[in-house]
């Protein structure tokens, strides 16, 4: 049977060596894992977090294997990628169960309490929290023999604050303190980033951060430089000390109210500055709702100063970066189509800027 030219142009194909290179072979892959594996072993409570999310990749990437409590199924899977096969280590846990509160810290060198809620549930007041929580973990971290805790409160921690938020964090520090003597306190100031409560709500709910006027002093820091520090500590001599974490500048709400709406090209809020009871009013009517919603104590916190304490960077090698640098990463999905694309105009520092 006579052959058709298309079949005999395939005949040196078929019979080509089977040894014959492709073009899929000259792509190869790495004969070693992602990330280094260093033979340290962290736990990491709070982890499916805000800022507990970075901690996690980043000890992960200076090849520690890290343990990662979790509460809901759900919550973390996304830190599974974070790491290399079986580096990620997830186990559940109750902030209430000392037994598996031990089970997650029984193998670990470090460990890191980043656990913190901003507002009250049903089953979970802030001393349940930031107190009984935190100094449950510090004892039974101590009763295993964990050779390091760090604790992460607030930039605010004091007993004498007029936020019940701030005043738990005082009194968790403290009861960590005495649970674990050598227990690194690290008090960041409020954090600003893809899943924050600063910039993102800004963006939505402005009128909220104009209560005070916009007058409160307020010290931001990128949620990734706070990250860096913490993973710095796995590293390092223990420091049995509490390391504020404020971020480089002392600005206001309104001045980053005007970043914010410079950034996304949308006009400032037209709404009225609403009085301290009127606000306070509106939170408590809010409670009733089974979502989260702005809360009185957070209200509180609005008319509240971050405290003025130095910085504490230099002892964690790591140098805050200024908010104008990153805002707009944040900010630039509240653009509408038609300015999605504009250039990118910084307004400038009001005088009083520290």
């Amino acid at each position: 049977m006579l052959l058709s030219s298309a079949s005999l142009a395939r005949i040196p194909r078929a019979v080509a060596p089977a040894g014959r290179r492709a073009a899929h072979d000259l792509l190869s892959l790495p004969d070693r894992p992602r990330f280094a594996v260093t033979g340290h072993v962290a736990t990491v409570f709070g982890c499916t977090g805000f800022l507990g999310r970075y901690l996690v990749a980043k000890l992960a990437k200076a090849g520690t294997q890290v343990v990662i409590p979790y509460r809901e199924e759900d919550e973390k899977r996304h830190l599974k990628v974070t790491g290399d096969l079986g580096q990620i280590v997830p186990m559940e846990w109750d902030i209430r169960n000392e037994e598996q509160i031990a089970e997650c810290v029984r193998h670990s060198d470090i460990v890191y309490n980043l656990v913190g809620r901003e507002w009250e549930t049903k089953n979970f007041k802030y001393d349940d929290v930031h107190v009984k929580g935190a100094e449950r973990i510090a004892k039974v971290a101590a009763g295993v023999g964990v050779p390091r805790l760090v604790h992460v409160s607030h930039l605010n921690a004091s007993s004498s604050s007029t936020s019940q938020l701030y005043r738990a964090k005082a009194a968790g520090e403290a009861a960590v303190r005495e649970a674990f003597p050598t227990a690194t306190i690290v008090r960041p100031g409020p954090m600003y980033g893809h899943e924050d409560k600063l910039l993102t709500n800004m963006s939505v709910w402005p009128v909220w951060w104009k209560l005070n006027h916009g007058q409160t002093k307020t010290r931001p820091v990128h949620v990734m430089d706070v990250a860096q520090a913490l993973s710095n500590l796995e590293g390092m001599a223990p420091l049995a000390r509490t390391l504020s974490l404020p971020g480089p500048s002392t600005l206001t709400y309104e001045y980053i109210l005007e970043l914010v709406s410079t950034l996304t090209y949308n006009p400032p809020s037209r709404a009225p500055v609403l009085p301290k009871r009127v606000a306070l009013a509106l939170a408590r009517a809010a409670q009733q709702i089974w979502w989260p919603a702005l809360s009185p104590d957070e209200v509180e916190r609005r008319f509240i100063d971050d405290a003025p304490a130095p910085g504490d960077w230099a002892a964690v090698g790591v140098e805050p970066d200024e908010i104008e640098n990153h805002a707009i990463t944040y900010v630039r999905r509240y653009r509408s189509a038609a300015n999605y694309i504009r250039p990118i105009v910084v307004p400038p520092r009001p005088l009083t800027a520290e």
